[in-house]
């Protein structure tokens, strides 16, 4: 006998990008991967202490831009089935 499957509900990748143009991590909080989106916010909080020492005025923009593109792609995936949420 199979086991019945809840279906996952469906992720909008523009929220989840505009939760991570807000703040880094939350648009993957909101698609349920709240393991990557705790990194994504420690790894934002090592970049802007980096500011600092200078590279961060290079690193904290590319690391805000890759987030917004990692929450949108999550979301995709997620709703096309081929990823699940952590």
């Amino acid at each position: 006998m199979g086991q019945l499957r809840v279906a996952e509900p469906l992720k909008n990748p523009g929220i989840a990008a505009v939760l991570s143009f807000f703040f880094p991590g939350l648009g993957q909080i909101y698609n349920g991967q709240i393991g990557k989106g705790i990194a994504f916010i420690l790894v934002g909080i090592v970049c802007v202490v980096l500011v600092i020492v200078l590279i961060g005025f290079l690193l904290v923009p590319l690391w805000w831009i890759y987030n917004i593109y990692d929450a949108y792609k999550s979301a995709q995936r997620i709703n096309a089935g081929t990823t699940r949420p952590d």
